[in-house]
């Protein structure tokens, strides 16, 4: 059994995090890098075993084109600075990997710049894609290069060239050496040259025991990255979609569809995230934000290795702004937080806890037990999950021969005739652990994530008069006419109220009005 197979993830932009200048100019004027002690402390209180961090090395604007893969970001300080950071973070047991930028550089990296000076002379002219001495680029360079996503900003490198791909693999055994890490995210993974990635592979078996290779990987077939011969894991972005739209949809079955794709082909260890430094944050996707709760729930008890992105245990939130992803990667003062009594955050430490302790929610088989759009249930060797995303409660019923108990709520339930039965509350989940095994006694948690108030909770449609034709209604008097004729063959509740406020089209109206008998 490898480490990261038990990994429970904190992921750090430390730019953003520690408030880092936008541009670099190289000259040391801070060691912010000390700023992140506090939340090490932070990270390891709160269950937390494993750290992704970075960009580190030196750059000149958001970290991902590189300067000097040797040297620690001016703006965060000094190689010394990494090195007892790293050390740190192992006293208190957390493995840490560093973001590997390998698919492209920055215009200000030596190879590049000495193309610039040297044009045909230099020994690096092949160390980068499509150099054509006769083209150009905005930058007036007197000749063109490819670059990636079309950014000129990041030229890529030539990773079919051997002298690149050694000058890479002796940076990772500079990094092992130097700072003692535990493995890489692999920036643009899904670009990256297969024979650059199986060379990377054979170097981790070489550098360092349980060496992990993780790769950023958007879309495709993952078995293609994630095998003996190249990647240990990939970015589950598949099941992150899945994550937001089974709770903004009321579809369960999409997330199911994913986890049993994904185990299909047995890929059990994925890196799965609700938010990063690329994506909104979880609290601002949800439509809800009482669907945190059963959300992380997921995110902590599916097949895969669970990652929080820094602030989001606090449930704070951040969308995209045009050209910019700054709102993403925002500074944030620790103790802003660690005084308050944060319902998100006390949901997530006692998911740690619980990840922790229950070796099931990392090695146990996956089972599916119950699945509607809006209730789920599976289990995790003899661990139960079940999750809510509807307003309602909701009850299970599953073929189960022993008795349970709750390690959020700390209930108890008892079978009955091979049946276990229980309710979970609307927005909410529960782990359950067989009663009376060797297991820890977990501390209940109380946690209750406030819904949003909705436009639908003073939702009051214009009432028509009794003889008012349907056809002569306004959209408002439709409305209210179907309310009434809902409630008259038995209680309303917040989601049928919804679906009748967020239908707006006369047409349609008009026909679930006259569907009514």
């Amino acid at each position: 059994m490898a480490w990261y197979e038990e990994a429970i993830f904190y992921h750090i932009y430390p730019l953003g995090l520690l408030g880092a200048p936008k541009r670099n100019t190289y000259k040391l004027s801070d060691h912010r890098l000390n700023d992140l002690y506090p939340w090490i402390d932070h990270i390891a209180a709160t269950g937390f075993n494993a750290l992704y961090i970075g960009p580190l090395f030196e750059s000149v604007g958001h970290g991902y084109e590189t300067s000097d893969y040797y040297r620690l970001d001016s703006r965060l300080g000094d190689n010394e600075d990494l090195k007892r950071f790293v050390s740190y973070c192992h006293e208190k047991g957390i493995r840490v990997i560093f973001d590997a930028v390998f698919n492209h550089t920055g215009r200000d990296f030596f190879a590049f710049q000495d193309i610039k000076a040297n044009r045909e002379n230099s020994p690096y002219l092949y160390w980068y894609v499509n150099v054509d001495l006769n083209g150009n680029n905005n930058h007036n360079d007197g000749f063109s290069y490819e670059a990636w996503g079309g950014y000129d900003i990041l030229p890529k490198l030539n990773l079919y060239n051997d002298e690149v791909k050694n000058y890479l693999y002796d940076v990772v055994r500079f990094w092992v050496n130097e700072f003692d890490i535990d493995g890489l995210r692999l920036d643009a993974a899904d670009v990256l040259n297969f024979d650059f990635l199986k060379g990377l592979r054979n170097l981790s078996n070489e550098v360092k025991e349980d060496f992990w290779l993780m790769g950023e990987v958007l879309h495709g077939e993952y078995s293609r990255w994630v095998n003996d011969e190249m990647l240990h894991s990939v970015t589950s972005y598949g099941l992150y979609k899945g994550f937001y739209s089974g709770h903004n949809d009321h579809n369960y079955f999409e997330i199911a569809h994913s986890v049993n794709r994904l185990l299909q082909n047995n890929l059990k260890y994925l890196y799965n995230f609700l938010d990063n430094h690329d994506v909104e944050r979880i609290s601002s996707i949800l439509k809800n934000k009482a669907d945190y709760f059963p959300v992380n729930v997921l995110l902590f008890t599916l097949p895969g290795i669970p990652s929080i992105y820094y602030g989001s245990e606090f449930g704070i939130e951040g969308k995209k702004q045009r050209y910019s992803d700054a709102s993403l990667r925002p500074a944030l003062d620790l103790n802003e937080f660690k005084d308050q009594e944060n319902e998100c955050y006390k949901l997530i430490k006692a998911l740690c806890k619980i990840r922790n302790q229950e070796k099931a929610l990392s090695y146990g088989d996956y089972r599916e037990l119950s699945l509607t759009t809006t209730q789920y249930a599976f289990a995790r060797g003899d661990v139960i999950i079940a999750v809510n995303n509807s307003d309602d409660e909701a009850y299970f019923d599953l073929m189960m021969g022993v008795d349970y108990k709750g390690c959020l709520s700390g209930k108890k339930v008892q079978t009955a005739d091979g049946h276990l039965r229980f309710s979970i509350p609307g927005h909410s989940g529960e782990i359950w652990v067989p009663e009376g095994a060797d297991r820890t006694d977990y501390e209940p948690v109380r946690i209750i994530i406030q819904q949003e108030k909705k436009e639908k909770d003073d939702f009051r449609p214009q009432k028509a008069s009794p003889d008012k034709p349907y056809e002569e209604m306004s959209i408002e008097e439709l409305q209210a006419e179907i309310l009434s004729k809902m409630a008259a063959n038995g209680p309303l509740n917040d989601r049928m109220i919804n679906d009748v406020r967020e239908n707006v089209y006369r047409d349609s109206l008009l026909n679930w009005v006259r569907s009514f008998r």
